[in-house]
């Protein structure tokens, strides 16, 4: 790893890698609340990884390409980051409910994989529902993975905090805490995302789950690419906002990681849109051939 003062978020460690996050966040979320409550995590992940790969019983495997399993372990990865960087600010979050919020993530995209029966197309055709469903395959499966039924609702409702329309204020919380880890997922949702290094490859991605699902305005590839900085926008909004400004939490997690007070998710999404914009204005060659972090030949393949 670089100089902790230039290093970028990339470089700490492969997000991809399930071993790798697990044991990323293990660390830190013991020195908190013990090694133990971590092991229904642990358990957790094993069995996402599961859902995600086609191994789950009575579900397909993951076929969108954007919301995969490498996004849930972004996700997850910045919530226990956020969690982390809690505990200098206000102290650790109540051990149960840090242990939920962590599960919460794990669990907060499961609503785009298909159940065995639900023949054709793939799991974009649920972009608007999946936080619903997310929430349902909590709440369902929530008892065989060992949660209380409180445990599990309590999961649902931390899930729910990631939706778009405005859930997260609308949603009856068990208390304030339960609140902040609310919009603790939900802006591990959104960093997690926007922070990652192909993020602009991926929306391409994202522009296919777009047009299964229905969604009006994107009738290009380039449209999702134009629309995303006023996305960039409105999502800072919600993040210094509604959301409470929780994403700060990772200058402390960094601090205390690196020994820097830096936002690596702040400059990442930053440097994302310093480049989108740089490709917005130059209409010399095809956005395409601009976009190099992915190969992308075959977007588009299954559509």
């Amino acid at each position: 790893m670089r100089d902790p003062m230039t290093v970028q978020l990339s470089e700490l460690l492969d997000e991809g890698d399930a071993r790798a996050v697990l044991g990323e966040i293990s660390g830190s979320f013991a020195r908190s609340h013990g090694e133990r409550l971590f092991i229904p995590v642990t358990a957790l992940a094993v069995r996402v990884e599961s859902l995600f790969h086609g191994s789950f019983p009575g579900y397909h495997a993951c076929d969108t390409d954007y919301h995969d399993y490498r996004h849930t372990l972004s996700v997850f990865l910045a919530a226990g980051r956020l969690l982390d960087g809690r505990v200098p600010v206000h102290g650790a979050l109540e051990s149960g409910l840090a242990r939920d919020l962590l599960l919460a993530a794990l669990c907060h995209d499961t609503g785009y994989i298909r159940k065995r029966g639900e023949e054709g197309g793939t799991g974009a055709r649920f972009t608007a529902a999946h936080v619903e469903r997310s929430a349902r395959f909590a709440l369902e499966h929530g008892p065989s993975f060992g949660w209380s039924d409180e445990g599990s609702r309590r999961v649902a409702r931390i899930i729910m905090a990631t939706g778009l329309k405005g859930e997260f204020s609308a949603q009856e919380w068990a208390s304030d805490e339960e609140r902040e880890a609310g919009a603790m997922l939900a802006s591990a949702d959104l960093i997690g995302q926007m922070a990652d290094r192909a993020y602009l490859e991926k929306l391409l991605f994202l522009y296919y789950e777009f047009r299964e699902a229905g969604i009006p305005g994107y009738d290009t590839e380039f449209d999702v690419l134009r629309k995303t900085i006023g996305f960039y926008e409105m999502t800072t909004g919600l993040l210094d906002g509604p959301l409470g400004g929780v994403r700060a939490y990772a200058i402390e997690h960094f601090a205390r990681r690196l020994g820097v007070r830096r936002d690596l998710y702040a400059e990442a999404m930053g440097r994302q849109m310093d480049y989108l914009r740089l490709i917005l204005a130059d209409d010399s060659t095809n956005f395409r051939k601009k976009l190099k972090r992915l190969d992308l030949e075959t977007v588009g393949a299954r559509s």
